[in-house]
């Protein structure tokens, strides 16, 4: 059975271990979260050996780059799970590239895989109470609306980043990004 995640875990202060060179701290941060990491390459990949290649590969880049990690741009937990989940994405649409994918295939396997990762946080998260009601209302969003917030608040893609993937002007996201919070809290209530 794997192992629950421990609550009180402090990843901001992992990273700046990782940031002064000790691997003692990589090493808890992938006891910490590697499985769950694991598990979001897997559903992403759809392969097991590609999704530990990802994971491997995830664990390098946070060792790497740990010294860049900005708190005011999101948790540290959230950071670890992007980082793992772009590099899936990544190997994703490498793979699209190397088979030929139409635009519109790519586009519709894009909401799919939107919609997979946020079940894949549903998961991670344990959104218990919230899960059973949030899914319904997400359904109910326009697909690009839908996307926008999943690549936002899944993914831990910037507004811009947003904008630049699907085609869209930033202008446009942001109105997109608070209407839709707007409908889901709607909903909610």
């Amino acid at each position: 059975m794997p192992q629950r995640p421990a609550p009180d875990f402090d990843y901001e202060a992992a990273l700046k271990e990782c940031a002064a060179g000790r691997r003692a701290a990589l090493e808890a941060l992938y006891r910490q979260e590697g499985p769950r990491l694991l598990g979001v390459a897997q559903r992403i990949l759809r392969d097991r050996a590609r999704a530990e290649d990802i994971v491997h590969d995830a664990f390098v880049n946070i060792w790497k780059q740990a010294a860049g990690f900005d708190a005011t741009r999101g948790s540290a937990r959230g950071w670890l799970y992007r980082i793992a989940r772009n590099l899936a994405l990544n190997a994703v649409r490498d793979s699209r590239h190397e088979t030929g994918m139409d635009d519109d295939t790519a586009a519709a396997l894009d909401i799919r895989d939107s919609m997979q990762a946020w079940h894949d946080t549903h998961d991670a998260f344990e959104w218990r109470d919230s899960a059973g009601r949030i899914g319904p209302c997400l359904e109910q969003l326009e697909p690009v609306r839908r996307n926008c917030l999943l690549h936002a608040y899944v993914e831990g893609l910037s507004q811009s980043e947003i904008a630049q993937r699907i085609g869209a002007p930033l202008g446009t996201v942001k109105a997109w990004i608070k209407r839709s919070l707007k409908a889901l809290k709607e909903c909610l209530a």
